[in-house]
Order: C-alpha cells, then structure tokens, then sequence
C-alpha cells in the first residue's frame, strides 16, 4: 500500500498547489503541511529546501526528500506515472512534454510572478514601466500557446492527451485576471482560452482549487 506524501505548502502561492493537482491526478495518498513564511528560511524546513520556498516533499515509499516545484512533477511522473496517462514514453513527444514544463518554469512562472510582486506587494508605487513590461510578457506567454496550440491543431500541447506539462500552467492562469486588468485574452487568444477552459474543468483541478481557496481565506483570518 502506498504510504501518504507529505507536500509543504503555503496557502498564497501557486507551485504547492500545482503539485497537489498532480497528486490528485495521479490517485496518489497525501498529507499537506501549511507553513508560514519565516518558518521556510529557518530549520527543520531548510534542511528539505535550502533556497526556503514551497513546495517541498517527502516520499516515505522511496526515501526521497526533494523540493522545486518542476522537479517535483518530474519525479512523480517518473515514479508513479506507471500507465502514462499524464506523459509519454515515446521520441519526441517525451521530450516535447519536457520542454513545455521547462518554459512554464522559465517563463510563465516568474513573469507572472514578479508581475503579482510588482502589482502588490513592491513598496514603491507609480512604476509605470515595469508594470507594463510584465504584462506583456504574459500577453507573450499566452500567445506562444495560443499560436502553438493554434498551428498543432490540438487541444493539449503534446500529442492527443493532456499531460503534466498542460497541468503545470494552471494555477497562474487563474491568477490571470488580477494581473493584467482589462485585457480580454478570450478574444484575443481564443485557442489559449478554450485550452485553460478545458484544464480549469479537470475534477482534480477543480478539487485543489476549492482547497486552495479555503486555505487562502484562512489564512486571512
């Protein structure tokens, strides 16, 4: 039997959350573990993430103790995705499936990322500028899927079926909205939208992102 994985997380952040969709997606038992942030940069939790971020795991069925978030995917992929229902064995498309989780890595992540910062928590204001500059990335991060997906004629970035890589966009999609006011994507990224649509309505990711809203509005109180 499968023992339950233990996922640190943070309420406020989307990488914990894109693990959990994994896990929930590949069936797999687990116990998440809510950390605040100045417990992250200080032991026992630097000892499993030296660079004290979430997510982190720990694997009781093989010993491992690991930490980044695209790295994390990988290695429940590689261990537990024994049906491949969410990857490939098969040249390219393996590595293509790679490729994509790297730019969401590269690209959306921390564009999106330092947008959010930038847009709320930066305390200097009226930076015009970098403000704009990230929201055209995103608008470029988005349009690189739509003109992809566009161009494949596939509703999943890789092959026939959704995979982990379309998985690991999910969770900064949502956050699409706060970040770039007033830019309607559906209309300009109609192939983009119907493909976030198709993800959104996922059982797994419609789960966490239930969770992850309760979470997020206990952490407020």
């Amino acid at each position: 039997m499968t023992k339950p994985i233990t996922l640190y997380s943070h309420a406020s952040g989307p990488n914990p959350w894109k693990v959990a969709i994994l896990l929930e997606e590949l069936g797999l038992p687990y116990e998440t573990v809510y950390l605040q942030f100045p417990d992250l940069k200080k032991e026992p939790f630097e000892s499993k993430n030296p660079n004290g971020r979430v997510p982190a795991i720990k694997d009781p069925n093989t010993g491992v103790t690991m930490f980044e978030s695209g790295a994390i995917l990988e290695y429940l992929i590689d261990t537990y995705d024994k049906e491949h229902k969410l990857s490939y064995t098969t040249s390219p498309e393996k590595w293509l499936t790679l490729s994509w989780l790297h730019f969401q890595m590269s690209g959306q992540g921390p564009y999106y990322g330092q947008k959010a910062w930038f847009s709320f928590y930066h305390p200097e204001k009226n930076l015009t500028s970098v403000l704009e500059r990230y929201s055209n990335e995103i608008k470029r991060v988005v349009g690189v899927i739509d003109r992809h997906l566009k161009k494949q004629g596939t509703e999943y970035l890789v092959g026939d079926k959704c995979t982990f890589a379309d998985l690991a966009f999910v969770m900064w999609h949502q956050a699409m909205p706060r970040l770039v006011d007033g830019w309607d994507y559906q209309t300009e990224a109609p192939t983009f939208h119907a493909w976030n649509e198709r993800l959104q309505s996922r059982p797994a990711v419609k789960k966490i992102s239930e969770e992850k809203a309760k979470a997020t509005a206990a952490a407020q109180h």
